[in-house]
């Protein structure tokens, strides 16, 4: 199996336009795998209510003194 990567366009229809024309035989079946970036995942939705409130408590922690050190913050995170 033969691997290509581009770009393309989803029109109103749901059709898919690529951005360059693929150097293959006229009427070739192929499999499409799309990868859509997912604007609604972004980390920046978070209402500002909601952060508001973890700055708040996060603030009451440490005026409380319950830190955790850092080389602690880093243990069971897979940082590459």
């Amino acid at each position: 199996m033969k691997v290509f990567e581009g770009m393309a366009k989803v029109d109103d229809r749901g059709q898919l336009f690529l951005d360059e024309p693929l150097s293959l035989k006229s009427q070739t079946r192929v499999k499409v795998i799309l990868s859509i970036d997912d604007d609604e995942a972004d980390s920046d939705d978070t209402p500002v209510e909601e952060v508001q409130g973890s700055l708040k408590q996060a603030l009451q922690e440490a005026r409380a003194g319950e830190r955790i050190p850092l080389e602690q913050m880093w243990e069971g995170i897979d940082a590459e």
